[in-house]
């Protein structure tokens, strides 16, 4: 079995911290989804931006909860959880950089914030992976 593959012994940390992160993708998910023409004009971010970051946050939080749940938990689902926050918050940042759009001060305080909550979570989904590794 090669390490990619390993399965990895129950650990109640890193199943705790990918089912909050699960909870926290369906919370925003819905805010977005369901909110973006109320939340547009507060953040001066597209509508269409906020509803499809929204709906994309379903099938990751299935995700979460899918590896979370597992009999066994996977390196590699877990891995590619990490490397899922990891691509978002830098999609975060680049949006914020770029000139894609031009947030308000109020549009700029919720991508940050939810972009240092990914780090967050991602920082103890690895942190608890690599203490059950080993």
């Amino acid at each position: 079995m090669t390490a990619i593959t390993a399965s990895i012994d129950r650990s109640t940390f890193v199943r705790r911290v990918l089912l909050v992160d699960a909870a926290t993708c369906v919370a925003m998910g819905l805010l977005l989804s369901l909110a973006s023409d109320m939340l547009s004009p507060l953040l001066e971010l597209p509508s269409a931006l906020l509803q499809y970051a929204g709906l994309s946050l379903f099938p990751i939080a299935a995700f979460m909860a899918w590896v979370a749940m597992g009999p066994n938990l996977s390196r590699l689902g877990v891995g590619l959880v990490i490397a899922g926050n990891a691509l978002w918050v830098v999609a975060s940042i680049v949006l914020l950089v770029s000139d894609w759009v031009d947030p308000s001060l109020l549009g700029y305080v919720f991508v940050i914030a939810q972009a240092a909550t990914v780090v967050l979570l991602a920082e103890l989904e690895y942190v608890g992976l690599r203490k059950v590794a080993s």
